[in-house]
């Protein structure tokens, strides 16, 4: 049978970058635009002679903001892909398109050449925590291209929350929630905010400008959203991600399975073969080395079987249906007990973890501590 893996394409392009943001992505820099396309073209097409004996199951085209590119460049790309690689029948292709940027024609044109999926980062509905955030679009404008990108033949729609934001209230959140879900997007991807050394949030909490939203009220807006989500008919399948039945993002659990992944483009990430490496996140050298990927690739590591063991399990946790013994032991040929019985045992006992049919699962409080159960999984 063919082996199968996804495909991340990274745009690392904005209109302007967020104020949260720490991803390998610039603003304002439209000069640079067809040099990297050029440079991701030729790139795509040297990785498609390494990997012809693999079938691509799905393509995430992310930023940045991939549609910040005209329509011919998107269209230039999908089809190198598309010459490059063997792409599966039914593979999720999926683009990131924030609101502003796409526009009845360009939509039309996403779905033309592929796309059958689409995420748009909206995050808030009040336009004040847009504001804060340092977003480029209203909640009007989302409003306006969401009925756009419906039109134009996107029944696959996910869209990307944030909670515990600056100055946010519970009431924010209940509304975002219920705005949100009443437009019946497919999938609702919801996170809490993060706050990164090196972005001009950090530095704004380091000065006192911003306040942190309370750890309190951080795990009350989750609770309320896992509980108004299901609900509203949304299943949760992992620990930010919720969708209707059938509409779970295939690219989102390639990672948190531990599936091979190639990542094309500036600083993209790549899992293959039991080895994980990125590209350089220098721009310049990026589009210099003109896709030869001796030039491209930096820290390369082979995953010795410890760590692979480690992340199939913290990463699996992340979902909700949680890891089972077969799928331990066809990957690793050991059984799961007997490498962290004890573990186990420890967190079932304090209740983090459950017995499930045919493995192990995070509770509801085990959600919360994750990171603290996640952590002993990761063998010295």
């Amino acid at each position: 049978m063919m082996k199968t893996m996804g495909l991340y394409v990274h745009i690392p392009f904005c209109k302007k970058k967020c104020l949260y943001c720490d991803f390998p992505s610039f603003g304002s820099m439209e000069e640079k635009y067809e040099e990297y396309v050029s440079a991701l073209e030729r790139e795509v097409e040297k990785r498609g002679q390494y990997y012809k004996s693999c079938q691509i199951s799905s393509i995430f085209f992310g930023g940045g903001t991939p549609t910040v590119l005209s329509k011919e460049q998107l269209a230039r790309l999908m089809l190198k892909i598309k010459k490059s690689f063997f792409l599966a029948k039914d593979a999720e292709i999926t683009i990131e398109a924030n609101p502003g940027t796409i526009e009845k024609e360009k939509a039309e044109v996403l779905k033309k050449i592929g796309f059958n999926r689409l995420s748009m980062g909206v995050q808030a509905w009040q336009n004040r925590l847009l504001s804060t955030l340092g977003r480029i679009h209203t909640i009007e404008e989302f409003q306006n291209n969401f009925q756009v990108v419906r039109k134009a033949g996107f029944d696959n729609i996910n869209v990307d929350l944030m909670f515990a934001l600056p100055t946010q209230t519970f009431g924010d959140w209940k509304e975002t929630l219920d705005k949100i879900t009443s437009m019946n997007p497919e999938h609702i991807s919801a996170y809490s905010l993060i706050i990164e050394e090196g972005t001009p949030f950090y530095e704004a909490f380091q000065k006192g400008e911003l306040l942190e939203i309370g750890e309190e009220l951080d795990r009350e807006m989750y609770h309320y959203a896992v509980s108004f989500l299901e609900k509203r008919g949304y299943g949760q399948y992992e620990i930010s991600n919720f969708a209707k039945a059938g509409r779970e993002s295939r690219h989102n659990e390639i990672y948190w399975q531990t599936e091979p992944y190639l990542g094309v483009g500036l600083g993209a990430h790549s899992y293959l073969n039991g080895n994980r490496f990125h590209n350089t996140y220098d721009l310049d050298k990026y589009i210099l080395a003109e896709g030869e990927i001796s030039l491209l690739e930096e820290e390369k590591e082979v995953v010795t079987k410890e760590d692979a063991m480690g992340e199939f399990m913290f990463l699996g946790l992340r979902m909700t249906e949680g890891v089972s013994y077969e799928s331990f032991f066809s990957r690793f040929g050991v059984e799961m007990t007997s490498v962290y019985g004890a573990v186990i045992y420890d967190f079932v006992e304090s209740g983090l973890m459950m017995q499930t049919e045919n493995g192990v699962a995070l509770t509801a409080r085990g959600i919360d501590l994750s990171n603290q159960v996640f952590a002993k999984f990761l063998l010295d």
